[in-house]
């Protein structure tokens, strides 16, 4: 008999977005996705992330990415939002 082999299952990442100051619900949801890999920024609205290049820092409507390989890296937008 032969054996169906499937593909292994690929993990595609997940993704959430900085959001504005004033949405505390999300910041705590981001917070808690980060864990250690984050810390506050002086600067309003702002998370500095650890990503393989070093660290980097997110604004409000930027993306922090979690990669296949557990890794975060950060997609810069234009920022939308003002603190």
């Amino acid at each position: 008999m032969r054996v169906i082999r499937f593909p292994p299952k690929f993990d595609h990442g997940a993704a959430l977005r900085v959001p504005p100051p004033n949405d505390q619900a999300s910041w705590q949801k981001l917070w808690a996705w980060l864990g250690d890999e984050a810390r506050s920024v002086a600067e309003g609205a702002a998370v500095q992330v650890r990503t393989p290049e070093g660290p980097v820092v997110a604004h409000c409507g930027d993306w922090i990415v979690l990669s296949h390989s557990g890794a975060f890296h950060v997609a810069h937008t234009v920022r939308t939002c003002d603190a």
